[in-house]
């Protein structure tokens, strides 16, 4: 980390303070005034132990740029870019789960009706409620949301964010057939509880983006650099410092950049979700012999569980990632970076538990 990087700063009682710059915050720790403190993004941060001088802070935005299957996020303030991250969201797995879910769902019912019989003798199931409401938000959706309000309130325990600035998604033709626009009316107001909001569009945050010379990588959306989400992030929360306003002076006018901001290095994350198989019974197929193989879960028999971070080793390397299954036969576990792609299978006596599970994979 560059030592003049800032982070975020606390009072005694958990105040936000504004950040400082990370060679000061560890003078501070070795003169016993300050401790560090843990958080479930992995961002350096320190409490201090004695009254600050003051608690007055600048203005701090946070920028949010959502999407449908990554997002970006930033932390800015008129002086210096605070935080940014790459948000990779749950959409693929969750509707994968559930489209596996409503196939063996569906064939459970077909099979025990019996379709000899006339269709009003059927052993079918009466409604118990009435399930077609219009306002409901589906579950992918949903999870993407939840994911990034999550992030949200994490970063809002660091730093004094002030106001939000979420980007306003307008989707062509059909606005049911858009991912993105879908739930943004709910996630808005998920976001109010915590602090003001404000929205602004696609083509005004490109325009930003432009003007402070941020490069925006297209070619691949999935990434995972600074380059490609969390710099619509930075224009977005950069928005509440630099306006494009008209102007009219005498027999001129027009439209120009009013405000300032800098833009300045900062902690970037890649932030993932755990992909946990939960307790099933049996596998989708039987097994021969009628046995019924374990699957899924999130509890090892020796004290471990599904989403703790933890580094083992193995013929002399050392490897950090988070637990993702094990095997009770051979006394192994499965570790699993964040992309949760499995490293490798270790022995038990290998593996050292670094970090109970907060059901987020932070790189």
């Amino acid at each position: 980390m560059n030592r003049n990087t800032r982070i975020p700063t606390l009072a005694p009682d958990g105040t936000r303070l504004m950040p400082t710059k990370y060679w000061r915050a560890e003078a501070m720790v070795e003169k016993e005034e300050a401790e560090w403190v843990s958080n479930d993004l992995n961002i350096k941060a320190i409490r201090l132990l004695r009254e600050p001088s003051g608690y007055a802070v600048q203005p701090v935005t946070l920028g949010v740029d959502p999407g449908k299957k990554f997002s970006g996020i930033a932390v800015q303030s008129s002086q210096f870019t605070l935080f940014t991250a790459h948000l990779v969201l749950p959409f693929p797995n969750v509707t994968k789960k559930m489209t596996g879910r409503r196939i063996l769902r569906r064939t459970r019912r077909g099979r025990r009706i019996n379709r000899k019989v006339a269709f009003k003798l059927r052993a079918h199931r009466q409604e118990r409620f009435y399930n077609r409401r219009q306002k409901k938000l589906v579950p992918s959706i949903r999870a993407n949301r939840e994911f990034e309000l999550r992030i949200a309130r994490e970063l809002m325990q660091l730093f004094p964010i002030s106001s939000i600035v979420y980007e306003y998604i307008e989707a062509k033709g059909s606005k049911a057939f858009s991912p993105v626009m879908v739930g943004q009316k709910v996630m808005l107001e998920w976001l109010r509880q915590l602090t003001p909001v404000k929205t602004q569009f696609g083509w005004q945050t490109a325009t930003l983006r432009n003007h402070l010379g941020l490069v925006k990588q297209k070619h691949d959306k999935s990434e995972q650099s600074p380059q490609t989400h969390a710099v619509d992030g930075v224009a977005l929360a950069s928005s509440q410092f630099v306006h494009y306003k008209a102007f009219q002076s005498g027999r001129e006018h027009g439209h120009c950049w009013t405000g300032s901001v800098r833009l300045t290095p900062s902690p970037f994350r890649v932030i993932t979700r755990p992909n946990i198989y939960r307790r099933q019974l049996h596998f989708e197929n039987f097994s021969k012999g009628g046995i019924r193989k374990r699957k899924g879960g999130t509890v090892t028999p020796w004290g471990l569980r599904s989403g703790d971070f933890v580094q083992a080793e193995k013929a002399g390397r050392v490897y950090r990632g988070w637990i993702g299954g094990f095997s009770q036969v051979n006394n192994v576990v499965s570790v699993y970076d964040h992309n949760w792609k499995r490293i490798e299978q270790f022995r038990v006596s290998k593996v050292q538990l670094i970090k109970r599970s907060t059901k987020l994979c932070v790189a």
